[in-house]
């Protein structure tokens, strides 16, 4: 009797060892959150990744929802989960924006499952945290990341490493003189709201400022519908018409190109019927232009973001201010 159950017995061991597949390496890293960052965020097919923001997520916009899917829904209202739907290796971006106006930017990298390196760790969790000021200081390249273990170590941003990287961008102003343009703009209590044809949306622009050789706006948005409505970060745009020595109708084209935005600061992304926000933009303005050139602050509604509105911007800007 005890063989009839020592040979089935034994036979289980080997089919057992042979289904357990290599183990994936994985990552849980801690991010400060930076407007002018990019997080690259590694996944795999059939591994969901989680993204854990300090506060309520109020809109989940991904770059490609035929090769990623994201996820978001009340009952965890600071998580956002991702993974890839395809295979095939995979690129894209998604962008979240939380219920203060903080934004972030992740870069969506899937290998795919056929050219999967057992060196390269899978991002299980990413966990935003906010700064404990609005601009990120000088040792903003360090990342903490915790190793499976449980351990935690700092490493630096490189973008040729593995793992969490991002791509910082050099941030010109002082951090007084960008809250100092930002706290102004929302001490006006009465701005001059001009309306716009088919937008629930009203703005207004404040100072534009030059400090040192970047472009500071200060603007605002008045949402002046019965509906919520959301915005989405600011850009800059500069267009013009390509010039031609013969007169033709045909064969003329408009130049279209958006600027870095260096930093921005923007007090919420949800407006409410009747609501108010106020934010701040910083960009590197070109040295030159042609004359037909044109600068715009691109401002857009999160569901018409292919129709945005398009401020007038001076070449030069009327204030100047000495950043020394």
């Amino acid at each position: 009797m005890r063989l009839r159950w020592v040979i089935p017995i034994a036979l289980l061991f080997p089919l057992r060892l042979s289904a357990s597949g290599p183990v994936v390496p994985s990552r849980v890293a801690t991010v400060v959150i930076n407007p002018g960052e990019v997080t690259a965020l590694h996944l795999r097919p059939e591994f969901e990744s989680a993204i854990h923001m300090p506060e309520e997520v109020t809109s989940v916009i991904l770059g490609s929802p035929g090769t990623f899917k994201a996820e978001h829904n009340e009952g965890e209202p600071q998580y956002v989960y991702v993974k890839p739907i395809t295979k095939e290796p995979a690129q894209s971006n998604l962008l979240i924006a939380t219920k203060s106006g903080q934004h972030v930017t992740l870069e969506l990298i899937s290998d795919g499952s056929a050219a999967i390196s057992a060196s390269q760790p899978v991002d299980f969790l990413i966990e935003y945290r906010t700064s404990r000021s609005f601009l990120i200081g000088a040792d903003s390249s360090t990342v903490h990341a915790t190793e499976p273990s449980g351990e935690v170590r700092s490493a630096e941003r490189n973008p040729g490493s593995p793992g969490v990287t991002s791509k910082t961008a050099d941030i010109a102003p002082t951090p007084s003189s960008l809250e100092v343009e930002y706290e102004q703009q929302m001490r006006i209590n009465s701005p001059s709201w001009t309306k716009w044809d088919g937008k629930q949306i009203q703005t207004s622009i404040g100072d534009v400022r030059q400090c040192s050789n970047q472009t500071v706006i200060s603007y605002s948005i008045f949402n002046a519908a019965n509906q919520p409505v959301e915005i989405v970060p600011p850009q800059i745009q500069i267009t013009g018409r390509k010039a031609e020595k013969k007169k033709k109708k045909e064969g003329k084209g408009i130049i279209s190109d958006q600027l870095e935005v260096r930093d921005y600061r923007l007090s919420t992304t949800r407006l409410e019927p009747g609501g108010r926000a106020d934010g701040v933009v910083v960009f590197d303005r070109p040295n030159f232009k042609q004359s037909t050139e044109k600068l715009f602050l691109q401002i857009a509604q999160a569901d018409q973001v292919d129709r945005p509105i398009l401020i007038r911007l001076p070449f030069t800007p009327p204030i100047s201010t000495d950043s020394r």
